[in-house]
């Protein structure tokens, strides 16, 4: 199995975290460079003392300097930004992706920047969780877990065949598709769920809490994610949110519909229809 001399992760979270920590329990990395804000970062102490990483640097041309790997996990409205910093620091031919949750805008403005000698593909692991911060970091985030990268035709394809196996190294399934048709996705599959499931926690009393079980427990958890980092996402594929959640506002219009006039025979429908769906994906 490969493995790199240097890899260094801008954000250090649960996702940047786990990638440290997964590097370096599977002995893919001699050095992992964890990048903050500042050196006294609470995750990137925590990261250090856990093993995630084994230096820590607040400037990105310095943490970068002898990276074969760059991964950027900072909120989506700032990967960008963060990418072509890296890019100009990093050694000629030094690999960089990133972690977002959204992908054609990120590639997009990288892309417009980026020189062609320059490497860079974009990558999004679907390992997340409502927790936030290297203290829910775990080394065995990725196993068994997708991770989409999203090359273009400006993309070399030993380029993309490289974040594959970096990707593949730390345990995880790797899909390909345009940044279009990721964002596409992924607004029915991971935005649009993350809205339902704050409009729901949102118009529950909090005196109803008590008697909530497991059904409301389930469709709410991710609610308690980060609304700053949620906002950012929701906005920046909103395009495709907004054609998902139209799709939605039907389907709950026929569930209206259907109970409104006493249609049993409507509302089981609907009602198999979503089971068939969700007995498909298996447990």
């Amino acid at each position: 199995m490969k493995s790199w001399n240097t890899v260094t992760i801008i954000g250090v979270g649960l996702i940047g975290g786990s990638i440290g920590l997964a590097l370096r329990n599977r002995g893919l990395a001699d050095q992992v460079v964890g990048i903050g804000r500042s050196k006294s970062s609470a995750n990137l102490i925590k990261a250090k003392e856990l093993g995630a990483i084994t230096a820590i640097a607040s400037d990105i041309p310095q943490g970068v300097a002898n990276a074969d790997i760059v991964i950027v996990c900072t909120p989506v409205n700032e990967i960008a930004e963060h990418v072509l910093a890296a890019a100009i620091a990093v050694p000629t031919n030094t690999l960089l992706t990133d972690a977002g949750s959204t992908k054609a805008s990120i590639v997009s403005k990288v892309e417009a920047s980026m020189l062609p000698d320059e490497h860079f593909v974009g990558s999004h692991p679907l390992a997340g969780s409502e927790k936030k911060g290297m203290h829910f970091a775990r080394a065995d985030l990725f196993e068994g877990r997708v991770v989409i990268i999203t090359p273009t035709n400006r993309t070399k394809a030993e380029d993309a065949q490289a974040l594959t196996d970096f990707w593949s190294s730390l345990g995880a399934n790797v899909l390909t598709m345009s940044p279009e048709v990721h964002d596409k996705a992924l607004a029915g599959t991971s935005h649009l769920p993350h809205l339902i499931a704050a409009a729901l926690a949102g118009i529950t009393p909090q005196d109803d809490l008590p008697l909530t079980a497991g059904g409301w427990r389930d469709v709410t958890r991710i609610a308690a994610g980060d609304p700053n980092l949620w906002t950012q996402i929701l906005l920046e594929n909103r395009a495709n949110v907004l054609k998902s959640l139209t799709g939605f506002e039907k389907k709950v219009q026929a569930f209206r519909s259907a109970i409104e006039r006493g249609d049993a025979t409507l509302l089981r429908a609907l009602l198999t229809e979503g089971k068939q769906v969700r007995d498909a994906l298996g447990d």
